[in-house]
């Protein structure tokens, strides 16, 4: 038929005019416009769409088409294209002003606007995108990589509704696993197999990391042609970023072999790179609404931002342990030994960042080893080799027999290495080993035979197989993680600083330790000086109040081992304020005998500095002997009450006084003992002492200056024991609930909260379902044991499930965000009734209420 219309003039258009019919999926339209003029469109149902014919659309201007308003709407979001990959959404647009709504997407695709319009479901929930938040708050929660994977696995199922999702990870070499898997309970798991790169070539991972969600909703829908195939200047039209184009006959052939009707992929990118897959199948045909798949595809990147802060955090975590690992091994060098020296300090520092099995240090010549390592006379084989792969940088293998066949000698003792020159020039190193890590490789088909030769001449056809195919690897050892690799860059650094300021650091720490000695003599000359004249004053004061050797022996004695007490419990806190309590408590065990719950602190405890702590140490010394000997405590019934506190100048007060004991009388001359207690705090600390002799107890009264007080803090309970009552190990919450119980609710995050706590209460499996036909059909083909029903399901409620599970005799309570329900059958009025937001408890009530019933 020969086609009369006058050529179309396009001269005026803004940009070059292509036009093209899209190789798209069945329920979408694709339409393409250069400034104002229809320069392509896709399919042949594009006919359905104008009514008209499809060449008559090219050359026509787009006013003439398309809807006034939708047009202006279309232009306003060609405006907010913020790059060349960007993609602009309007939802239900009267597009050709005939009321029909449509779902549109736009982009530019060189210098050709590209419209994809797909028909607006009427009447389903539009909010789908609110969803997102909820769900990666779940996510959010994971504490590991593995458990971020597995939420999202389920928070897109749960979304989609596809039968299988995976968290699918691709390795270096492009080869991929599934390292997380939701499924329905029905279709086989994929969990934990391997695919070879080949089913993922390198073009179609590009392609992924540009256009982040592919979907395919029936592998069986026709495929349209692109008319023309080539723009006036002989290319194709780049289809990169359109969502309802279709894929490679060979990915549909592939999805095929494996039984999927439909699928979806949602790219999970990591700092620009593509990290992996969420990859989605079905195996019925799966038409997901334009608003589901946005949604999803908004899901996507928020996980690929969780995921980038999780591994990002565990990277930061590693570069933390390679920081400490610089700072001990600078601290170590700092003592003045070579590498060689340390190397057994060195050695576990660095496995507790890397761990090995075995590491040899190979310094000027000089071999150590420890672990499991090759013999020296192969290392040293080993080093001259090493010289030519890894001289001036870190290298590592974990199959070191690939690339240095001698590795074969010591196979049983290293099959894998990282090594870091510790040297400008190539000879000296530190080398970890790991040994040979035999385990078994589980693969979605032979990865010898991911293609062959199709029936259609050379062209290659995916693999039919995909029963699984292991196999045992052998010669290779852990693999070496790039954090890992990237902690040993950062120790290479620091040894080789090491190593080019050992001399100097060794000669300065030396002058420096010189000066340390000198000074420390000096105070421990000091110190000596001090301690013999203070005991030479004990001694001395201490004859004169003796009347025997052996009193003389024991007062001398007894204040020497209470100065040794106190010196003992500064020193043990690294010579750091201690505890006046502990310091009472300690004179009160040493003499005091069984009468120590005779003495009572109250108050609260303070912290004395060092130099203060020995003084105070002789007068509460002083104290609790003179209670013993004559005061309360000298007889059965006297007590000795001490208070602790702190006054307006926040200076230490304490008040010792005795009760109920043996008359007291003030003494007609005053002893050393007298005199340590009156006058050791005002004239060696600046304090104030004050004693009176009450014929009915002792009273003193002290105060500490606050520059010999650290802190105040609470007083130590050595009645309670410290922590709290916990729920014994083990122990397990009430099973209520057993076999499949069915939950009915329209909204996927509320059934989800609800799933985790039927689980929690014993439930074996749960069955969710949106609408009143989906449960009933899950009753149907279940044994279900109990239900819990939202009685609002959007434009239906589920009275109806509710009758079919009474008449079935399954157990059943009702849920609703209205609170009390006010209109329901009279069949159910004693039925539990709970309100949303569900709870653990609530639940657990309406379960016990039915076992009343």
């Amino acid at each position: 038929m020969t086609d009369n219309r006058p050529p179309v003039d396009l001269s005026t258009c803004d940009m070059e005019p292509i036009h093209i019919i899209g190789r798209i999926q069945s329920f979408g339209y694709l339409l393409s416009f250069s400034s104002d003029w229809i320069v392509n469109h896709a399919s042949a149902n594009c006919a359905d769409l104008f009514a008209r014919d499809i060449r008559d659309l090219i050359g026509t201007p787009a006013f003439d088409v398309l809807h006034g308003p939708a047009l202006h709407e279309i232009r306003s979001r060609l405006q907010m294209l913020g790059s060349p990959d960007s993609v602009e959404r309007i939802f239900e647009l009267d597009l050709l002003g005939d009321d029909r709504l449509f779902d549109i997407a736009v982009h530019l695709s060189g210098r050709t606007y590209i419209l994809e319009a797909e028909p607006s479901e009427t009447g389903r929930r539009r909010d789908y995108v609110s969803y997102v938040r909820p769900m990666i708050d779940r996510i959010r929660q994971g504490s590991s990589i593995q458990q971020l994977c597995d939420r999202a696995a389920r928070q897109l199922r749960g979304l989609t509704g596809f039968d299988r999702v995976m968290v699918y990870r691709f390795a270096p070499g492009g080869a991929g696993e599934v390292i997380s898997e939701s499924i329905n309970g029905s279709v086989d798991s994929f969990h934990g197999l391997h695919f070879p790169a080949s089913d993922i070539p390198a073009q179609a991972r590009r392609l992924y990391s540009r256009n982040i969600l592919r979907i395919i909703s029936d592998v069986d829908d026709p495929t349209v042609d692109i008319l023309p195939q080539l723009n006036p200047s002989g290319d194709p039209l780049d289809l990169s970023m359109c969502g309802l184009r279709a894929v490679s006959p060979i990915h549909i052939e592939y999805l095929k072999n494996m039984g999927v009707k439909a699928s979806m992929s949602v790219s999970i990118m990591r700092r620009g790179e593509l990290w992996g897959l969420m990859a989605c199948h079905h195996y019925s045909p799966l038409n997901l609404p334009y608003s589901v798949r946005t949604a999803a595809e908004l899901f996507g990147e928020f996980f690929s931002y969780l995921l980038d802060q999780a591994e990002t955090a565990g990277a930061l975590k590693q570069r933390q342990s390679a920081m400490r690992l610089h700072d001990e091994i600078m601290a170590r060098v700092a003592g003045g030994d070579t590498l060689l020296e340390a190397f057994e300090e060195f050695a576990g520092s660095i496995g507790n960042v890397i761990p090995f099995d075995g590491i040899v240090g190979w310094v000027d010549g000089e071999f150590m080893s420890r672990g499991s390592t090759p013999q020296r006379q192969d290392f040293e084989r080993l080093a001259r080799f090493l010289n030519t792969a890894g001289a001036s940088t870190v290298w590592a293998s974990d199959n070191l027999q690939s690339i240095y066949p001698d590795a074969a000698r010591f196979a049983d003792d290293a099959a894998g290495l990282l090594a870091i020159p510790v040297s400008r020039t190539p000879r000296d190193y530190i080398v970890l080993f790991r040994k040979e890590h035999v385990h078994s490789v589980s693969w979605a088909g032979n990865p010898e035979k991911s293609v062959e030769l199709g029936p259609n001449g050379d062209r290659l056809t995916p693999r039919k197989s995909f029963d699984i195919w292991k196999e045992e690897r052998r010669g290779f050892s852990v693999n070496w993680t790039r954090d890992e690799i990237e902690s040993a860059e950062s120790l290479r650094v620091t040894l080789l600083e090491v190593v080019l300021r050992l001399t100097d650091s060794v000669n300065q720490e030396r002058e420096r330790a010189s000066k340390r000695q000198d000074i420390l003599i000096a105070e421990l000359n000091h110190r000596v000086r001090n301690i013999l004249n203070l005991i030479r004053s004990l001694v001395t004061q201490s004859k004169a109040s003796s009347n025997s050797i052996d009193e003389f022996a024991e007062i001398v004695g007894s204040r020497i081992y209470s100065l040794a007490r106190a010196h003992d419990q500064v020193t043990q806190s690294d010579w750091s304020p201690s505890s006046l309590v502990e310091l009472i408590r300690t004179e009160c065990e040493a003499y005091t005998g069984g009468k120590a719950d005779r003495v009572e602190i109250t108050g609260t405890d303070a912290l004395i500095h060092p130099g203060a702590f020995a003084q105070l140490a002789l007068v509460i010394h002083e104290l609790m002997t003179n209670s013993t000997k004559y005061g309360a405590l000298s007889d059965s019934g006297g007590r000795v009450e001490v208070a602790i506190g702190k006054n307006r100048d926040d200076a230490l007060e304490l008040s010792w006084t005795e009760r109920d004991g043996p008359p007291v009388k003030a003494p007609k001359s005053r002893g050393f003992g007298s005199t340590i207690i009156e006058r050791t705090i005002p004239h060696e600390l600046g304090g104030e002492a004050r004693i009176d002799f009450d014929p009915e107890g002792l009273h003193a009264r002290f105060v500490l200056p606050p520059d010999h007080v650290a802190a105040f803090q609470s007083l130590p309970d050595r009645t309670q024991e410290s922590g709290s009552v916990h729920q014994a190990p083990g122990q397990e919450k009430d099973v209520m609930l057993s076999g499949d119980c069915l939950i009915v609710e329209d909204n996927m995050i509320i059934a989800m909260e609800a799933e985790d706590i039927l689980g929690e209460l014993g439930c074996g499996h749960c069955h969710v379902a949106g609408s009143v036909r989906d449960a009933l059909k899950v009753i149907e083909d279940n044994d279900i044991r109990f239900a819990l029903l939202d009685i609002n399901l959007g434009r239906e409620t589920s009275e109806e499930v509710a009758f079919k599970l009474a008449r079935l005799g399954i157990s059943f309570v009702f849920a609703s965000g209205y609170g009390e329900l006010k209109s329901r059958p009279e069949e159910f009025a004693k039925v539990p009734v709970i309100t949303k937001p569900y709870a653990m408890k609530d639940i657990r009530s309406a379960i016990e209420k039915l076992g009343r019933r």
